[in-house]
């Protein structure tokens, strides 16, 4: 019986901190095929994170698959890509593309014009961190045969 007691006394504290309205989100989750509406290909989206008057922040998970592009935009805020899998390119206008891979974080200042996407070969997959609630400004469509250019122009031998 006094065990019982000491169990109960000693309970008594944490009652109520096991709460369970979290707001867990899985970045696990390959998430929704986004509509093919400004890319190329195949592409999922899993919105971990939305900005809002609290979080000055979003972050969403983008897995693109090989051979897949998006088009040229951008966004009034600063955005920064964390490449988490596989190897895409990434080309800010009026400079030449590079080849991004996993372990790269890239910024890219607020309303500058860029693209990003899978690579010839392999799919990509990052964490795309942009600050506020506007949405994306699409510019013009990458073409797939500009999207060629840069792969050849990229080949890994």
């Amino acid at each position: 019986m006094k065990k019982v007691i000491y169990l109960v006394l000693f309970s008594i504290p944490f009652i109520g901190l096991s709460q369970t309205d979290y707001r867990v989100t899985s970045y696990q989750n390959q998430g929704n095929r986004a509509p093919n509406t400004h890319y190329i290909g195949d592409a999922w989206l899993n919105g971990l994170l939305r900005a809002d008057e609290e979080l000055p922040y979003g972050i969403t998970k983008a897995t693109f698959r090989a051979n897949s592009t998006l088009d040229w935009h951008y966004h009034t805020s600063v955005q920064v890509l964390i490449v988490v899998d596989g190897e895409g390119y990434y080309q800010e206008k009026g400079k030449d593309p590079i080849r991004m891979k996993t372990g790269d974080v890239i910024r890219c200042e607020k309303e500058t014009e860029h693209w990003h996407a899978s690579s010839k070969e392999k799919d990509v997959t990052y964490l795309a961190l942009y600050g506020g609630t506007q949405p994306t400004t699409w510019t013009e469509v990458l073409t797939q045969e500009y999207y060629d250019q840069v792969a050849n122009k990229l080949k890994v031998d």
